[in-house]
C-alpha cells in the first residue's frame, strides 16, 4: 500500500479541512473491513438515505444504535456471547450471531430519524436537516430612488 502525505493540501488550502481528513482516513484505512454483518445504503431522497443492516439471529433488544457528533455506530451482542458453553449442540451452524460493531461516518447536518427491525433487517433511516441560517437565500437589490424615498420618509418623522 502506498503512503500519500496530504500536507501540501493544508499549506494551499483554508477551510478544506474536513475534506482532508476524510481522504486521509479513507487512505489509511485498512484493507480487511470487516463484512460481517452485510449492510447495504441505499438514497431515499434528495437528502435522506436508508442503511440496511442483515442482522439474523439478534432481537431489538440485542441492538444498540447510537449518533455521536458525526458518527453512526450500530453494535449488537448476544446475551449468552460472552463465551459460555450453551446447551444447544448443532450440526451445522451458518447463522453467525457474533457480536458486532459498525461504524458509518455521517456528513455535516445528517441525523438519524428513525429504526426499525423486521425480518432479521435493521433499517436505520437518515436525513440531512440544513439549519436555516445555512441554506441559502435571495439578497433583494433595491434600486437608488427608493433608498432615496425611504431615506427622506425618514426624515420627515
Amino acid at each position: 500500500m502506498r503512503n500519500f502525505d496530504l500536507t501540501p493540501l493544508h499549506r494551499a488550502t483554508v477551510g478544506f479541512d474536513q475534506i482532508t481528513d476524510l481522504m486521509d482516513r479513507v487512505i489509511r484505512q485498512d484493507v480487511s473491513q470487516p463484512s460481517y454483518p452485510p449492510f447495504n445504503i441505499e438514497k431515499t431522497d434528495e437528502d435522506a438515505w436508508r442503511i440496511s443492516l442483515a442482522v439474523a439471529g439478534f432481537s431489538t433488544d440485542d441492538i444498540v444504535i447510537e449518533q455521536r457528533e458525526n458518527a453512526l455506530i450500530i453494535a449488537a451482542r448476544k446475551p449468552n456471547d460472552d463465551g459460555s458453553e450453551t446447551d444447544k449442540t448443532y450440526l451445522h451452524r451458518g447463522i453467525a450471531t457474533r457480536a458486532f460493531e459498525r461504524r458509518f461516518h455521517l456528513a455535516d447536518h445528517v441525523k438519524v430519524t428513525e429504526a426499525s427491525h423486521e425480518n432479521g433487517m435493521l433499517h436505520v433511516d437518515l436525513l440531512r436537516e440544513v439549519p436555516e441560517a445555512l441554506k441559502p437565500r435571495r439578497i433583494e437589490i433595491a434600486s437608488k430612488k427608493a433608498v432615496e424615498t425611504q431615506a427622506i420618509e425618514t426624515i420627515d418623522v
